[in-house]
């Protein structure tokens, strides 16, 4: 069978990097996905006797999404380097035109939707881009890292070693809400089997939760991934990077409990904002919901928007307001391509991307009108 487009490719690469001791950036979204593609790329480097010269992590609050200008010029004094992005980059044109002016040498590892191009990166990987033959097209990015960790390893891929990449792969496979069909149903069954065994003491601190005790297997999971996805940054690294990386239970275990007095927060916060775009809604005959507020946190924008998606059975874009441009969280309900929308209205917008259902922008705020009208027109 065919091997993802460019995955052998990115191998041989990485590991020339790790034997000629350049330095590697791995550059990570910070949802559960991005990090554990970053956690399983990180260690693959270490056993093969290698060593990261940063981890990166976007913080979407003060950042945005994928490659951004602040995370370059954060990052611009490890050029020359190799500069491999998890999770992001498959919108970013302007921005890897700038980090390989900078010097870095761009490998982007995806799975969101191909726009009308690729980025001029050296070495893409996604399976829905063109030319790409392995048949599955569906897996989140950690699922495609971990293809790639065993082309990495090879026969240093123990037993062990496996199942804690496939614990981790099938935690973000659940959370990404990827299909659960053919490879993806592959790593959830297998993950899933050891994942109450984690030596990780992260992971065995939100087992041993006394609310967990009575759940199933995968509502346990789904109130992991819920807390993972609580934003709690410490010196540039998201709380579900610290917790699963945690090498002691203790440790884990009080970041387990932080996570869960935000988690009370955090529902309290989406609430208002569910409260603020209802009354903005009310009586209105719109194809779409499209709303926004310079209050709103960008982490909760994608929990609220699927709210409203699936309550009024319309696209819900609900967006951040900055001084000069905003960035939005996009729901859909099934059948709605939010992507495809976006594509029709792109002279609008400096960067946009994801999937058909849930997705992502940024838009000057001279454009916000222009760019919501031309959506309704579209879905009209």
């Amino acid at each position: 069978m065919a091997e993802i487009k460019n995955l052998k490719k990115t191998a041989q690469r990485i590991l020339r990097a790790v034997k000629k001791q350049e330095k590697i950036i791995v550059y990570g979204d910070s949802d559960m996905d991005g990090v554990s593609s970053v956690i399983i790329l990180n260690e693959c480097i270490k056993n093969l006797g290698g060593k990261a010269s940063a981890l990166y992590f976007v913080d979407r609050e003060e950042e945005g999404y994928g490659i951004n200008n602040k995370a370059l010029n954060n990052l611009k004094k490890y050029a020359p380097a190799l500069f491999i992005a998890l999770d992001l980059g498959i919108g970013n044109f302007k921005e890897v035109i700038k980090a390989k002016k900078m010097g870095f040498e761009i490998i982007i590892i995806e799975h969101h939707e191909i726009l009308d191009k690729i980025p001029k990166a050296d070495i893409v990987v996604d399976p829905k881009q063109k030319g790409d033959r392995y048949p599955f097209k569906y897996f989140a990015t950690v699922g495609i890292v971990f293809r790639l960790a065993n082309l990495l390893l090879k026969d240093r891929m123990t037993v062990n070693l496996r199942k804690d990449f496939l614990e981790l792969a099938a935690l973000a496979t659940i959370a990404d809400m990827m299909p659960r069909a053919d490879d993806n149903e592959e790593i959830i069954i297998e993950g899933l089997a050891s994942l109450k065994e984690s030596w990780r003491p992260g992971i065995q601190a939100l087992f041993g939760l006394g609310s967990f005790q009575s759940l199933t297997l995968i509502d346990q999971v789904n109130k992991i991934n819920s807390l993972l996805n609580i934003r709690d940054v410490e010196e540039k690294m998201p709380a579900s990077f610290r917790l699963l990386t945690a090498s002691d239970r203790k440790e884990a275990g009080q970041l387990v409990e932080r996570l869960l007095e935000k988690s009370i927060e955090k529902k309290k916060k989406i609430k208002e904002v569910l409260r603020m775009v209802e009354g903005n809604v009310a009586g209105k005959k719109d194809s779409i919901i499209f709303e926004g507020d310079s209050s709103w946190e960008l982490i909760l924008l994608g929990v609220a928007a699927a709210i409203l998606a699936q309550k009024y059975q319309r696209p819900a874009f609900l967006y951040r307001k900055d001084k000069i441009d905003s960035q939005a969280s996009i729901r859909a309900p099934k059948g709605f391509n939010v992507v495809e929308a976006m594509k029709t209205c792109s002279k609008y917008l400096e960067t946009y991307g994801g999937h058909a259902q849930a997705a992502g922008f940024r838009v000057k705020n001279k454009n916000l009108e222009k760019f919501k009208d031309c959506l309704i027109e579209y879905y009209e």
